[in-house]
């Protein structure tokens, strides 16, 4: 039948592709074999922030892999064209950095000096954002009538990533933190060559399609769920190793879900183009169009602005901006500076997990529950986020860049919270924080889609993603790093009580607050342009 043998090549299958890539990635557990890294290189806690902050710094400077996606898809021809160069490069940096990180922790090699360690986390999570841009930018050309959808299931496995790498290493690393580092870099550079040639730009598009993606979101959900499951049932009884491999390998049947999805899908698609087809002889060319794709991809900028549409909201619409252009906007800096507060803080907390545990007196087994807890978390922020903000633009004219302001408000009572010291705070703290956390970054590439344009879409997001690093430095080193070690005492520089981060929080809370004010700028400097703009695109869309 035609939908088999077209079941291999289809943006069905490069989304199910994309989401296994993600998923082996292994987001946010620094802080599980930041211990061991701090211990066998004799790092004091500033020094380890710095590490920390080209740990942030490689993971969200992404473009260099945006300006390659952008070459190899605007010129197909470019080392045979398509995303798997980006996945590739991606690939090359992720052994490689995480190999020399494990070679210097387990002696292997001579202790490097600070740069050079730095240098290798930098590459290794460099990888990432080569990853990342690959799948998200290939997702967004694929489903351009759903971009929030997409982005929020791309950047919800991302973040779930990390609890699926937990739990593989309760089971096969045996709680050692330096065959964690092993295991990073080979599963997700073996995983991203073997899948890479799926991930490709389909320019097909259906309305149907909103419908059948939701599909994704759902088997989501439900690896989250039973993520938190396992998580609850870990706290409460001492499983043997057995049940481990047992709801391990569940989780492996679950994150094989999706292709079920995607055949279906496909196979829908394919029955479709074939009845369309043989309906020709008996249509004229008017019920044809009728009967053909109802979805038609925009060009490659924002489509065709409303003339009382002010031209500084959006210049260069008919070709969507370039990273150049962008720069010159106010529209960008104001992002920027939102997620600068908002992403800074956050990034700054997970990669200190293991320090404000130990400073709480929370156990090893607790700060990887904390770990995983907060990678859930963060997933659902993303692609729950993703979907309401699909949902409550195209049914309740709400705007993406509101939603971020909503988020950023809770994020700076979140860390307000913190001050509290309530039994089991840094619970409610991870929860609350990883939440608000995902659904930046499930906003953000979306924002930047509708408000750039997707032709330079990689580049531009990667540039705003700087803020990411740009905020760990602030929040890491100059102020958490900073007033930690100045409470710390004794030869492991350690420090023990509330008073350890008190002071901490609270300046993030007030940055946090900043990032709002700029995210509420934002709102009401876009809010003509998107109900002039996306908003009736999208209705185009649904003719």
């Amino acid at each position: 039948m035609l939908w088999r043998l077209r079941i291999s090549s289809s943006k069905w299958i490069a989304t199910v592709a994309s989401i296994w890539i993600l998923c082996s990635c292994g987001a946010d557990t620094f802080s599980i074999y930041s211990s061991v890294l701090k211990s066998s290189q004799g790092y004091d806690q500033s020094t380890l922030d710095m590490v920390a902050f080209f740990k942030d710094f490689g993971s969200n400077s992404g473009v260099l892999a945006g300006l390659l996606y952008s070459a190899i898809t605007v010129n197909n021809n470019f080392w045979g064209g398509g995303p798997w160069v980006v996945h590739m490069a991606g690939a090359i940096q992720n052994f490689f950095g995480y190999f020399m990180m494990w070679a210097s922790v387990v002696g292997l090699i001579q202790r490097p000096p600070v740069a050079l360690m730095c240098f290798f986390i930098f590459l290794s999570n460099h990888a990432a954002v080569f990853f990342a841009t690959a799948n998200l930018v290939t997702g967004v050309q694929n489903f351009l009538q759903s971009s929030g959808t997409i982005v929020g299931i791309l950047k919800g496995f991302l973040g779930i990533s990390g609890a699926i790498m937990v739990q593989a290493y309760g089971i096969f690393c045996k709680g050692k933190p330096s065959a964690l580092i092993l295991m990073l870099a080979l599963l997700p550079t073996f995983v991203s060559i073997v899948l890479m040639s799926f991930v490709r730009i389909y320019e097909a598009n259906t309305v149907d399609d909103v419908k059948r993606l939701n599909g994704f979101p759902i088997v989501a959900l439900i690896i989250a769920g039973y993520l938190m499951i396992i998580l609850i049932l870990e706290n409460i009884f001492s499983l043997p190793s057995w049940a481990h491999i047992i709801t391990f390998i569940f989780m492996l049947l679950l994150l094989a879900s999706p292709l079920g999805i995607a055949i279906k899908a496909q196979r829908e698609d394919s029955m479709r183009f074939s009845q369309m087809f043989s309906s020709e002889s008996n249509h004229s060319k008017e019920n044809q169009a009728k009967d053909s794709l109802e979805y038609h991809e925009l060009p490659d900028g924002e489509g065709q602005v409303h003339d009382a549409l002010d031209d500084k909201i959006l210049p260069y619409e008919d070709q969507g901006m370039n990273l150049l252009q962008a720069l010159r906007t106010i529209n960008f800096w104001l992002l920027f500076i939102a997620m600068v507060c908002g992403m800074g803080s956050g990034v700054a907390i997970v990669n200190n997990f293991s320090q404000i545990g130990k400073s709480l007196n929370y156990t090893a087994v607790e700060v990887n529950n904390l770990v995983t807890l907060w990678s859930i978390c963060n997933f659902v922020g993303r692609i729950g986020v993703g979907y309401l903000s699909d949902y409550l633009l195209h049914t309740r004219g709400w705007t993406r860049p509101l939603l971020m302001a909503i988020s950023l408000a809770a994020m700076t009572t979140s860390h307000i919270v913190f001050a509290s010291n309530l039994p089991g705070i840094l619970y409610i703290v991870s929860i609350l924080v990883s939440l608000c956390y995902g659904s930046l970054w499930s906003l953000m590439p979306t924002i930047t889609s509708e408000i750039f344009g997707v032709r330079h879409l990689g580049t531009i997001f990667n540039a705003i993603g700087l803020a990411c690093p740009v905020g760990s430095y602030i929040f890491s080193v100059r102020v958490i790093g900073y007033i930690y070690d100045t409470h710390a005492a004794g030869e492991d520089h350690s420090c023990f009580g509330t008073h350890c981060f008190l002071l901490s929080f609270l300046i993030m809370a007030f940055l946090a607050l900043l990032g709002c004010l700029a995210a509420i700028a934002l709102f009401f400097r876009t809010r003509q342009f998107y109900q002039l703009v996306v908003i009736r695109r999208f209705k185009h869309y649904l003719r």
